[in-house]
């Protein structure tokens, strides 16, 4: 059989028409860890990223948190949703955007008491334009973009 160049495209479409969806794990990793290793709390505490340590860690909601110190692992474990990045660490305009896609940790944004990441310090000025409609998409798009 020989597949014409329009037998070809037909094929490659029908491929992008039954997509296989594997579901995505509730929280980014990288480099072994929840915000590729830093330190959830000390965005709050220190007002930017601190890089945690591998001697002081936790597990939770399926992946491991490291911590700069063991005070900031304490206080992680004490109330981890309001230290923990909105959208599991995904990038947050991605999220608004029913997509999801890593983060860098040095683009981040506390808004309202909770920590959000983004993709890059690019990504991070196109959330930031508009916070609040990003977030209300964010929302209604969390988690079920997950299943994208």
């Amino acid at each position: 059989m020989t597949l014409t160049r329009r037998s070809l495209v037909a094929l490659a479409a029908s491929a992008v028409a039954f997509p296989v969806h594997a579901t995505t794990p509730p929280v980014f990793e990288r480099r072994g860890a929840a915000i590729r290793g830093y330190d959830p709390v000390a965005y709050f505490t220190e007002e930017k990223p601190v890089r945690g340590s591998r001697d002081i860690e936790v597990e939770w909601n399926g992946a491991v948190w490291r911590f700069a110190s063991i005070e900031n692992r304490s206080v992680f474990l004490s109330d981890p949703e309001k230290y923990a990045p909105k959208y599991g660490g995904y990038c947050a305009w991605a999220v608004a955007n029913n997509y999801t896609a890593s983060t860098d940790p040095d683009a981040w944004t506390i808004h309202e008491g909770r920590l959000y990441l983004n993709y890059s310090l690019r990504v991070r000025d196109q959330w930031l334009k508009d916070i609040l409609g990003d977030i209300v998409r964010g929302d209604a798009n969390w988690p079920a973009v997950l299943s994208n």
